[in-house]
């Protein structure tokens, strides 16, 4: 065998040059895949901790909200008597207590934004600045509940109702109409329903259209007997019969579904 036959044996063959190039695409490839896989794990593992740590932060606002609506509880001089043993310092007044609330809330919503907890607490905040005649800032804090609260939230009903009232206190009256209207379409609870169409007709009767007034206070009495609402609309339209409004005639009422005979 002469020498350069000899150099040709040692020297790769196609073959095995084909498989090293194969062996080191294969390795660059796994090495690939290795990183991207800790990549991922490393997303998910962040995702983990982030939600868990979101968690954590969101139990932890729910408890502090619940501490500063405590103040709610605290007595008011003249009002309901100190339990025995109670150490709180009742309030001088329903204002004084208003007003702790309002600023504990303001402060923990601008400590805890984002949280589910600062949404909630925007609903006792609107109410506590429309007790104090804080219109403005009773509007903004109902609105900011309404534009995070979930669809299904049954306080939806709680911060349209104290929307309409803002406005109404403003003497914004169609604004006040165009949210008990949004009350009269979300209100579910036994205490709510139909006070949407109480509210409308409220309004209408300060707007001067009492025969409308008239009309959406009687369709409510049929509509919702046996309510709180109906009680109500029945004391207002005693109060426009007062004033020589013609109440129009009550619609009739539901007529019940006929029993399907058996075997049928």
């Amino acid at each position: 065998m002469t020498k350069q036959e000899l150099k040709h044996l040692k020297e790769p063959d196609a073959f095995q040059r084909v498989g090293s190039q194969a062996r080191d695409w294969l390795d660059q490839r796994q090495k690939a895949v290795a990183i991207a896989a800790v990549v991922v794990l490393l997303g998910l593992l962040g995702v983990l901790v982030a939600r868990h740590f979101s968690a954590r932060g969101e139990e932890q606002a729910s408890r502090e909200l619940g501490e500063k609506l405590k103040i709610l509880s605290r007595p008011v001089k003249g009002q309901v008597p100190a339990e025995p043993g109670d150490t709180e310092q009742p309030f001088d007044s329903v204002q004084a207590q208003d007003q702790a609330l309002r600023q504990a809330l303001e402060s923990f919503r601008k400590e805890r934004p984002g949280t589910r907890a600062a949404v909630t607490a925007a609903l006792p905040l609107g109410k506590a600045q429309y007790r104090l005649g804080d219109y403005d800032a009773a509007l903004a804090s109902f609105n900011a509940f309404l534009e995070s609260a979930p669809a299904d939230d049954t306080l939806r009903a709680q911060a349209l109702e104290g929307q309409g009232y803002s406005y109404e206190a403003k003497n914004q009256y169609d604004q006040a109409l165009a949210s008990f209207q949004k009350l009269s379409e979300t209100a579910k609870s036994d205490f709510l329903v139909g006070m949407g169409e109480y509210h409308r007709g409220r309004i209408l009767a300060l707007k001067g259209q009492k025969d409308e007034a008239a009309k959406v206070l009687s369709q409510l009495s049929a509509q919702h007997p046996n309510t709180a609402a109906a009680r109500l609309a029945a004391e207002r339209l005693a109060v426009l019969a007062s004033q020589g409004v013609k109440l129009p005639p009550p619609p009739p009422a539901p007529s019940a579904p006929q029993a399907t005979p058996e075997g049928k």
